[in-house]
Parts: C-alpha cells; sequence; structure tokens
C-alpha cells in the first residue's frame, strides 16, 4: 500500500498562475502555492478534515522533489535537484516555482489553460512522517487531522481537476487512532469496574 497522500488547493487559494519571463524567447514560468497553513481542508473520505500547521515543511525543503502536471511523471515540469522547481515556505504556506519545458506540449496542455484561467488548482504529494499527525474529535462530532510534520515530499504543481481523493495511508491512521480511543475508553471502563469491585469488596469485611 502506497504511503503517500495526495492533497489539492482550489484556484482560488493557490494562486496559481503562469508568469511570462522578460526574455520572450524562454519558457514561462509556473507559480503557486501547493499548501496553506491552518487551513481546513473539504471533508476527506467522508470521514474528517485536515489542517496543515506551519513548520510541517521545514524537513522537506532540500529533497529532490518534482514538479508534475496531475502528479502524472509523464509530464515532468520542473526538479529541485536541477534548479527547475524552487521551494519556499512563508506565513500563508508552501510556495513554488517552475520553469517550465520550452516545448509546444508544455505550453499547449499546461501554460495556455493557466494563462487563460481554466486550471482549477493546485496540488502536492507527500508521505506524512511516523507519529508526524494528531487527532481529534470537536463537539459536533467532525474529526479533524493536523499534520505538523511531513517525511517526504513527492511532487508539486499544477492539476485540471479538483479532488481530494480517498487515502488509505491516513485512513489507517484515523482506523489506529480511533482504535485507540477505544482501547482508552475500554481501558478506563475496567478500571472503574474494578475499583468498584474492590470497594464492594472491602464494604463486606
Amino acid at each position: 500500500m502506497s504511503e503517500f497522500e495526495q492533497r489539492m488547493l482550489q484556484a482560488q487559494h493557490c494562486e496559481l498562475r503562469a508568469v511570462q519571463p522578460d526574455d520572450q524567447g524562454s519558457a514561462p514560468k509556473i507559480a503557486g502555492y501547493a499548501a496553506v497553513f491552518n487551513q481546513r481542508s473539504d471533508l476527506l473520505g467522508g470521514t474528517f478534515v485536515e489542517i496543515i500547521a506551519p513548520g510541517a515543511f521545514d524537513d522537506v525543503l532540500n529533497q529532490d522533489t518534482r514538479a508534475l502536471f496531475n502528479h502524472d511523471p509523464t509530464y515532468l515540469l520542473g526538479r529541485t535537484a536541477s534548479g527547475t522547481l524552487r521551494l519556499t515556505v512563508d506565513e500563508r504556506g508552501l510556495a513554488y516555482e517552475i520553469d517550465t519545458p520550452n516545448t509546444q506540449t508544455i505550453r499547449d496542455l499546461v501554460v495556455e489553460p493557466l494563462r487563460r484561467g481554466d486550471m482549477s488548482g493546485s496540488s502536492f504529494a507527500m508521505r506524512v512522517a511516523k507519529g508526524g499527525d494528531t487527532w481529534h474529535e470537536e463537539k459536533d462530532g467532525l474529526i479533524v487531522r493536523t499534520i505538523f510534520k511531513i517525511a517526504e515530499l513527492r511532487d508539486v504543481g499544477p492539476v485540471a481537476f479538483p479532488a481530494y481523493p480517498d487515502s488509505s495511508a491516513a485512513q489507517r491512521s484515523l482506523t489506529a487512532w480511533k482504535q485507540a480511543q477505544t482501547e482508552g475508553d475500554e481501558a478506563r471502563a475496567r478500571f472503574e469496574r474494578e475499583a468498584r469491585e474492590r470497594l464492594l469488596d472491602l464494604t463486606e469485611l
């Protein structure tokens, strides 16, 4: 099972755009936000929402991350190792800038839809560090996952369709949290039952 999870930002949040270079012979750049801090996602997997905490990307900025269109390695737009993808973190979130390949395919499939405003979002694929998330349930029953440490940032880039795909890795983490909650309730109930039994034994002496 894959440990990687994909997350998407709507266009109004990620400010995805094509940036025309000063040199008209150069390929356009793509800039946007892959993630925004302290903002709740849409409902994921029909069961929980997610928040990415500031500092979650601090340990992955120097990794060899790719820029992909629609998470598809066929459309490789840039790479941090080659300097054609640059990642930065500011108060808002994780920003990226891509020097796109100077090919007609990328201009037609990615740059022109961005320029026209047709592209709908930006996305990233990550692997959450072990113990790098927390879960809690609010009074209204909504379950909230907070990610505060990401172990691997696999790719970032524009996507044509906004989507929050179900993540088996996140679902496994949620299941483990629910199980711990249940075991905690059962342990407390067992402790209280044993305490009552001891009290009864004492009163019968």
